[in-house]
């Protein structure tokens, strides 16, 4: 009878304990609920503030679905339940336009707290690093949660911006994923952020539909318009905040100047590796896949890369990657090829796309390609910047035209609206009318130079934006003469180069094209056209402003006599080998040992830097494909035996291999037998050996790749003795190890291919 009455009684206080644990949670979910139709009826804010709002909005309700929340972190929701009550009050919303970046940090910290709650509630068994740290207490956690959050609250209260370290508790263990494809340079670039107060209309759109929580929403915004309409300004802009904000999967900017590293191959692997780095819990999916697999890691199949680095990984973690994250798709329209640009439109137009647990922003022109799979896609939301009101695009433009000119001596404000209105919306004028009105050039007044602008009109085939462009080159290039041949000749340069370079590297380059009269300086050239190129007045690459700038220049039935030939790389090819002819040594960048991986050599970026200027690197890795598309002619046919049949060909491969790139040095040699005329004689030893370093690279490319002494140490001595390259090589080195018995003669028949190979796992 006592017993039983114990037990009741037990049984009872545990109801109590249940009951008061469901109200507990219950009065920290309330505020949460109230603050997700709260936002709902705020208006006229800034669109990083409802950005920030909208990932408030996800994190609370991501707590909110959750079936059971854990009293052991109730500090922290406490802590949420205040900040989320602290949100909603009267003086907090008057703040909330000036306190937008704090705002974001209190988003950001939310979110990684909720994401912390869900995953110590549903698993329990996890650690984190904190600083310097390991960590397996979640109390440890919780506290630095609710420290950060109580320290920025406060910085709300004051007015006050410090430093409050917003720190996301993740352990990336150290999995392999060297190797794989990752696209350089192809990043967020924060200085094409819009001005501050332009596109809110837009910039709103976008982030309310980043933030949506509604399973349904479409998957892809496809942000479309013609050419200066400010696509790119956009989309770097929402990257930019979703980075700020802590929810940035992924930037991927296409460039019509960096088609040659074939970027579309790459954007797969790189969207991977970026999420990889952001979520644990896909980065050890995704090392588990491809360490199972190394030849995944270099593959360019697309549709491997989708199913094996972004549906397998996702399938595996199985909704663990929550949370409103944004992968922004930047200029899609200048990927390469229109077949790799179909193979990926058809993986967005999929239904696995449908399911994807982020977001994906697209920006491109509306080409039909692209019209076609994304425009009548279920889960693509398209929006055209097309359709943007006058009035509004014209709102924006008067902005960023009065910022660049109210101080310019003559430009007033009738002046400024004559721009605004002459530029039909498209913002790329307004910013080319801009760089015409201040030109830094004697002669012309500022005031005369914006008479010179209002004058022109929209010719017969010419936009306007192809009339003003028409009118800088115009300005400083007569339509005929010495100067027009020049300015073509530079031009050509720098369109027809594989990679942007600054103008140290083009004056280095251009003072080995064949002809005395072409190696001049190419600022006679450059130093008035600023307003259409960048790297002109800083040591940046030297490229288009605007990719309309390109089209305007290849067509011409639109620049005229200003139209840039295409047609061949002859005096590129001739420059590039040229250089490797007077450049190229031994050992060039000092290495004192054989022992050492390149890896291990703690100061070889900084030689590299020092020893191989970018003229040489760029010659390096470009040669091949300048030669192939140059017709056959003996000067080069000469040029190429000097690097090949010499003592060059191994220098040129140890650069190949200090810079990382071995495997492309096939791709150099087999321009080679390409370009070759086919059936003569006298090119029967040049091709025998182009062929030899192919074979050289496919059996020892892992090992020069890994340490480059070894090219000399473990790879010359064991060319097959009938191969023509070891007579041309081994008496140019009589110092190196000799195979004294049971080396080849011949080449093996079964070769591995080594085509963009980053690491080997022995040697």
């Amino acid at each position: 009878m006592y017993q039983g009455l114990q037990t009741a009684a037990g049984l009872v206080g545990q109801a109590n304990s249940a009951m008061a644990s469901i109200q507990n949670i219950e009065a920290i979910l309330q505020p949460l609920r109230l603050f997700n139709s709260f936002v709902t009826t705020l208006s006229n804010v800034h669109p990083y503030v409802q950005f920030a709002l909208g990932i408030l909005t996800g994190a609370s309700q991501l707590l909110i679905n959750q079936a059971k929340l854990d009293n052991e972190v109730s500090g922290l929701l406490n802590t949420i339940k205040d900040v989320y009550e602290f949100l909603m009050e009267e003086d907090t919303i008057a703040k909330i336009d000036i306190m937008k970046e704090t705002l974001g940090k209190i988003s950001q910290e939310i979110k990684d707290a909720a994401e912390f709650v869900i995953k110590y509630t549903q698993k329990k068994n996890f650690v984190v690093r904190i600083a310097d740290s390991i960590v397996h207490d979640a109390q440890t956690i919780a506290s630095a949660h609710v420290k950060n959050l109580s320290d920025l609250m406060q910085q709300y209260r004051d007015r006050t911006v410090r430093d409050v370290q917003v720190n996301m508790y993740r352990v990336l263990e150290n999995l392999n994923l060297e190797g794989m494809a990752y696209a350089g340079d192809a990043g967020l670039n924060t200085t094409k952020k819009c001005l501050d107060g332009t596109r809110s209309e837009i910039l709103n759109e976008i982030t309310n539909w980043a933030t949506d929580c509604d399973d349904k929403a479409p998957r892809i915004l496809w942000l479309h318009g013609q050419a200066g309409r400010g696509k790119s300004a956009i989309a770097h802009t929402i990257a930019s905040w979703a980075k700020d904000l802590g929810v940035l999967g992924s930037c991927f900017c296409f460039a019509r100047d960096r088609q040659a590293e074939r970027r579309e191959g790459k954007i797969l692997t790189t969207i991977a590796r970026d999420l990889a780095d952001r979520n644990p819990a896909f980065r050890r999916a995704l090392s588990n896949i491809v360490s199972n697999d190394s030849s995944l890691k270099t593959t360019s199949d697309v549709l491997q890369q989708w199913k094996r680095f972004i549906l397998d990984p996702l399938s595996e973690i199985n909704g663990e990657m929550a949370g409103n994250i944004v992968v922004v798709i930047d200029a899609f329209d200048e990927s390469g090829l229109p077949s790799s640009r179909k193979e990926i439109l058809c993986l967005l137009a999929s239904p696995e796309a449908a399911q994807l647990p982020f977001r994906i922003l697209l920006t491109s022109r509306a080409l039909p390609v692209i019209k076609n799979h994304l425009g009548a896609t279920s889960h693509v939301k398209a929006t055209s910047l097309d359709d943007v009101p006058l009035d509004l695009a014209e709102r924006d433009i008067g902005l960023y035209v009065t910022k660049e000119l109210h101080r310019v001596p003559g430009i007033g404000v009738t002046e400024i609206q004559n721009i605004v209105k002459r530029s039909s919306g498209l913002f790329e004028w307004a910013r080319l009318a801009c760089a015409f009105v201040t030109p830094d050039e004697a002669g012309q007044t500022p005031k005369e130079r914006y008479e010179e602008l209002m004058a022109l009109e929209s010719e017969e085939g010419r936009t306007l934006l192809d009339t003003t462009y028409f009118a800088i080159l115009k300005g400083g290039i007569p339509q005929s003469g010495k100067r027009l041949e020049r300015y073509r000749s530079v031009m050509h340069q720098i369109v027809m180069t594989l990679e942007p370079l600054p103008m140290t590297a083009l004056d280095r380059m251009r003072k080995k094209f064949p002809k005395e009269e072409d190696r001049y300086d190419i600022s006679l050239i450059l130093d008035f056209m600023s307003p259409v190129l960048g790297g002109i007045m800083d040591c940046s690459p030297v490229r288009p402003l605007h990719a309309s700038f390109y089209d305007f220049l290849m067509d011409e039935s639109r620049s005229g006599v200003y139209c840039v030939a295409t047609s061949d790389t002859k005096d590129l090819a001739f420059a590039a080998l040229q250089a490797l002819c007077d450049e190229l040594r031994f050992n060039i960048c000092g290495l004192e040992s054989s022992y050492l991986a390149n890896v291990d050599v703690h100061d070889l970026p900084e030689r590299i830097k020092k020893n191989i200027l970018l003229h040489l690197s760029y010659s390096c890795r470009f040669w091949g494909q300048h030669l192939e598309k140059s017709p056959y002619e003996l000067a080069l046919g000469k040029l190429v035996m000097d690097i090949i049949g010499s003592e060059r060909i191994v220098f040129w491969l140890e650069a190949m291999s200090l810079l990382g790139v071995v495997g492309k040095g096939v791709d150099a040699l087999t321009s080679v037998v390409r370009w070759l005329p086919k059936g003569e004689d006298e090119f029967e030893d040049m091709l025998a050996i182009a062929e030899d370093g192919i074979k050289l690279i496919q059996n020892f490319g892992s090992v020069m790749l890994h340490s480059t002494p070894h090219l000399y140490v473990s790879a010359l001595p064991f060319i097959p003795s009938n191969a023509l390259l070891s007579a041309v090589l081994l008496p140019k080195f009589s110092g190196l190890a000799r195979v004294a018995v049971g080396g080849l003669r011949d080449w093996p028949a079964v070769q591995l291919l080594l085509e963009g190979v980053t690491s080997v796992m022995c040697v």
